[in-house]
């Protein structure tokens, strides 16, 4: 991780904030601290990544739980660990199935909160490079013509350079420039990499070629 790993910390007690942001920063992590879940929805389009989200349970106004719904709804993507002195079952596996990583309860040991969020970090950086991936696969897609997506259907869907020109109603030479375009573009070797991108891109559900 180059950038310095952001903790972001929302808790209506005054002292836990204090007490965590204490431990947090001498363990070498940014933090940034909130009282409630309205006023980090309001600041978190400026997420710093990596980055992952220590979230109280019970809080005034808009809760923990709720937070996290609403993080899903927006498509903001953060690890959350939850922190709480008001731990139950039901909320736990709720969270934990809406994407929590931990659910922990106060007082918590300090090393293993820093492990928490170690991990918590860890998977925020490696999710954060699998959107870039995937960011990166749309853009050079994106830059394929009409025809080259024609004929990238038909090289994933295992046709040869012969069939795809009949399919086309263009020439086999054209076919192989088309081909050799589409390789660089998308940055592939073989054609079993264009048959893992077009999967990634969901364009395998159907062959253009067959009636």
């Amino acid at each position: 991780m180059s950038a310095t790993p952001t903790v972001y910390l929302v808790d209506d007690d005054t002292a836990v904030r204090d007490a965590l942001s204490m431990l947090l920063e001498v363990s070498g992590f940014r933090v940034e601290r909130y009282a409630g879940g309205e006023a980090f929805l309001a600041a978190c389009r400026d997420i710093v990544h990596p980055a992952c989200l220590i979230l109280d349970v019970r809080m005034p106004g808009m809760n923990g739980p709720a937070l996290q719904q609403e993080l899903n709804r927006c498509g903001i993507h953060l690890p959350i660990i939850f922190l709480t002195a008001h731990g139950d079952i039901p909320t736990s596996v709720a969270a934990i199935k809406a994407g929590a990583m931990d659910f922990l309860t106060k007082p918590v040991e300090g090393g293993l909160l820093i492990e928490r969020v170690r991990a918590a970090l860890a998977t925020a950086a490696r999710q954060q490079a699998q959107r870039d991936e995937s960011e990166a696969l749309r853009s050079r897609y994106a830059s394929l013509t009409d025809r080259e997506r024609d004929v990238l259907a038909l090289v994933v869907a295992g046709h040869s350079s012969k069939e795809i020109a009949r399919v086309l109603r263009i020439s086999h030479r054209t076919v192989e420039t088309h081909r050799t375009h589409i390789m660089q573009k998308m940055a592939a070797r073989s054609a079993v990499d264009l048959t893992t991108m077009s999967q990634a891109l969901g364009l395998l559900d159907t062959d253009p070629a067959r009636p």
